[in-house]
């Protein structure tokens, strides 16, 4: 399926989707005053990235710390074998376990990211050993610990606004 262009984005657009990135939270009113809309058009061009699939989902951002000790750790992976096949086992086993927070094919050495999040380092050890040394294909894999979070984001940076056609009063 070929990929469709990407979407055409006044000023606006790139301004309430930079807003939306950050704290989606925020009420249409809050929004509007901040891009010089009303509520109702805010509300409108939401719906509009929802339809044509520039937001996709919209979730509550959690602080690890709040919930007691949490240990996360990035895992690199290299795969023995690489069909189509084993990729697909690969990803639906991280997509499908709660404690994997991000998980990335990546080129070089290895064939994937997964950063983890656990209760302590027994977890931790537990889910490694659970997801990649249960597995026969996984030729190697070495985890990182994280010792301090630095920065965590999933903001895109937005493309440049497209300029505004003229209106030459021709209808």
């Amino acid at each position: 399926m070929p990929e469709s262009p990407p979407p055409r984005l006044d000023e606006i657009d790139v301004q309430l989707l930079d807003l939306l990135q950050h704290d989606a939270g925020r009420t249409l009113h809050n929004l509007g005053e901040q891009v010089g809309l009303s509520p109702s058009a805010v509300q409108r061009r939401i719906a509009r990235y929802r339809k044509d699939g520039l937001i996709t989902r919209q979730v509550a951002v959690l602080d690890p710390h709040r919930f007691g000790p949490t240990v996360l750790a990035a895992v690199l992976v290299t795969l023995d074998q690489e069909s189509f096949e084993h990729h697909r086992a690969f990803a639906e086993r991280t997509r499908s376990d709660p404690q994997v927070q991000q998980c990335y094919r990546v080129a070089g050495p290895w064939d994937y990211v997964v950063v983890l999040a656990a209760r302590s380092m027994r977890d931790c050890s537990q889910l490694g050993d659970r997801l990649f040394k249960a597995d026969d294909n996984i030729k190697r894999y070495e985890t990182l610990v994280v010792f301090d979070t630095v920065k965590t984001g999933l903001a895109l940076p937005l493309p440049a606004p497209q300029p505004t056609r003229p209106h030459d009063g021709r209808l």
